[in-house]
């Protein structure tokens, strides 16, 4: 088993062809759009459709390989006995949701194109058919990634068995939409499934809630719990695949994969080196230049980004292999780039707050001023700690010459001019934000492969193999939790939540305190994009009943929200920084708690010092 393990998967090869189309297609967009004035006859279809197939086929990858993001904290305390119950628990999840999804995926692969469906010239049914094989493969994966003892035998039977069952419904409506109509025992066994799963709706919360504590991939977990809500709530289940679908195939998603395959070809090369040399010529000499530098990094990088996951995912490691050669110690370094991965939002030109002043129709420029203010607390908030650490772990400081200064700047200046080149191409409206990632990934290239020449073409596949497991990881979770929003939408839980506070709530203070805090959950739960679509509407009422300004509400809302990135135990930041820095999520937690607690007390800060966001803005 372990030699086959070692061996590259079918996934992998393909994932490597489809990586480089993802760059290719919208750099030839581009070009035609420029030349001949139109675009390529369904160019960006292709590219948001090839997302959808690197993350299925990386996610049956990171089933073979036991790299899904999960839990493990648990399973430490566990004796031998009980880990060999969670892996069986986990399997048994992992089919149950894969085999659900297997299903009403091929349902919606059915029922939601017709043969007049293309993207370009290629059926959309056949671009599609990824979701069901993709499913598939994870279960099949799933199997093969360890010998199936009795225990694992038993957990993948009933998994089987129950995902058949909780897919009656939808496997029903499907022969009924094709046949016209269906034996009256069909529609019995369907109404028979919908309420075992509506009855059991607290015992299956429960012990989807408890896999996740005991190590079942998060995917899972999300997954089973949305498709169950959705279910035992009476709406039509296979909705569920039709929520995955569109959140994977969303117009910006592309640029997770496409800034995350930059940075690690710049981390296959030695750009990091020559970095390195420049960081220490420039900042090394100051007391905490290099925490200082990277901070800033990261806080700039998030601005033209939009969101903080790209910046861990891009630059991260580059980051990471800085502070290790100046000596930073590996727990407050993984704090420190996680946390200051989530500052940046608040800056100008941030996609976040364009957003958030449309959605609340605010001028758009007073969002800019106010956020100026708030954003320098948190970086400074950052920069802070890194003072309190040189107190307890000096750092050597390095003597740099103007000389020096400039060699080390010559060296790396074709890795310096490409955040000038993404934010040119992307502000000054040359380029769309997924264009903007593609321009990214072929500049790299070229400067990696063609002008230093320490890349080979040979070298994508190696580069392919260790970054379509992490943007599966994330895209993958991001899918379900959107089939999860989907049902806390149709059921009005949000509004529900508002109509409480204005009803229960009449102290501004205390409102303040319980906004922090539900926002907080928010930002661990939901993207920036989806909950600025969802909660915003919802909040502007509130803050209107306690007569806080509408520039502050935003700050507040965004400052909450990039807090929530790095909140325990299921803040995005979190996962994305224990996949890219290989760290177990609880050691992750360890260490970025100190970060927590002092950006927390910044956020309130802002919350309760309006004049900070108000001194520019009014």
């Amino acid at each position: 088993m372990s030699t086959e393990r070692n061996r590259p998967l079918i996934e992998i090869y393909i994932s490597a062809f489809l990586i480089v189309l993802l760059a290719g297609i919208p750099t030839a967009e581009i070009i035609v759009r420029k030349l001949f004035g139109m675009g390529l006859k369904g160019g960006y279809d292709y590219t948001r459709h090839i997302v959808l197939w690197l993350t299925l086929l990386g996610a049956s990858v990171n089933s073979f390989t036991d790299r899904h993001m999960k839990i493990e904290f648990c399973t430490k305390f566990l004796s031998e006995r009980g880990k060999r119950f969670a892996d069986s628990l986990s399997l048994f999840i992992v089919v149950l949701v894969s085999g659900v999804f297997f299903i009403i995926s091929a349902v919606f692969l059915k029922m939601g194109f017709t043969p007049d469906n293309k993207i370009g010239v290629i059926s959309q049914r056949l671009i599609t058919v990824i979701m069901p094989v993709g499913f598939l493969l994870v279960i099949v994966r799933e199997m093969q990634k360890k010998a199936l003892s009795k225990g694992r035998l038993v957990a993948l039977c009933i998994g089987i068995a129950a995902a058949l069952w909780a897919s009656v419904s939808p496997l029903v409506n499907c022969i009924c939409e094709i046949a016209g109509d269906v034996p009256e025992w069909a529609w019995t066994l369907s109404d028979y499934s919908v309420v075992s799963v509506a009855a059991l709706k607290l015992p299956l919360l429960l012990l989807f809630i408890a896999s996740g504590v005991l190590g079942a991939p998060i995917f899972a977990v999300l997954g089973g719990i949305a498709y169950m809500l959705i279910t035992a709530s009476g709406s039509y289940a296979e909705i569920s695949a039709n929520e995955f679908y569109t959140m994977l195939i969303g117009n910006t998603v592309p640029a997770i994969p496409l800034f995350t395959l930059t940075g690690f070809i710049l981390s296959e090369s030695k750009a990091g080196d020559r970095l390195i040399r420049t960081f220490n010529a420039f900042f090394g000499w100051m007391p905490a230049g290099i925490i200082i530098a990277s901070v800033v990094i990261c806080a700039f990088f998030t601005v033209f980004t939009g969101a903080s996951g790209v910046t861990i995912l891009a630059i991260g490691g580059l980051l990471a292999a800085i502070l290790e050669k100046n000596g930073i110690e590996e727990r407050y370094r993984d704090g420190l780039l996680c946390s200051a991965g989530s500052i940046g939002l608040l800056f100008p030109p941030s996609l976040p707050m364009i957003l958030y002043g449309i959605i609340a129709q605010l001028d758009i420029k007073a969002m800019f001023l106010g956020g100026i203010f708030p954003g320098l607390l948190l970086v400074l908030s950052l920069v802070i700690t890194g003072f309190i650490y040189i107190s307890k772990h000096p750092i050597k400081r390095v003597k740099s010459t103007a000389s020096e200064c400039a060699s080390s700047f010559v060296a790396s200046i074709w890795e310096i001019l490409l955040p000038f080149i993404i934010i040119f191409s992307y502000f000054s409206g040359l380029t769309t934000l997924v264009e903007t990632g593609a321009v990214a990934v072929l500049y790299t290239m070229l400067v990696e492969f063609v002008i230093k020449r320490e890349l080979h073409f040979k070298d994508m596949f190696t580069i392919a193999r260790k970054s379509v497991p992490i943007i599966a990881g994330i895209l993958i979770i991001l899918g379900m939790a959107k089939v999860l929003s989907y049902y806390m939408i149709d059921e009005q839980i949000p509004q529900r939540f508002a109509d409480w506070i204005a009803m229960h709530i009449h102290s501004k203070i205390l409102f303040l305190f319980l906004l922090n805090i539900a926002l907080l959950l928010v930002g661990c739960f939901m993207d920036i994009y989806s909950a600025i679509m969802v909660v915003v509407p919802l909040i502007i009422p509130l803050g209107e009943v306690f007569g806080i300004h509408p520039i502050h509400l935003g700050i507040i809302f965004l400052a909450n929200l990039e807090l929530g990135y790095i909140t325990p135990p299921v803040g995005l930041n979190l996962f994305l920084a224990s996949y890219r820095f290989n760290v177990p999520l609880d050691k992750m937690y360890r260490a970025v708690v100190p970060f927590f607690l002092i950006m927390l007390l910044t956020v309130f800060v802002i919350t309760y010092v309006p004049g900070f966001t108000l001194l520019m803005a009014r």
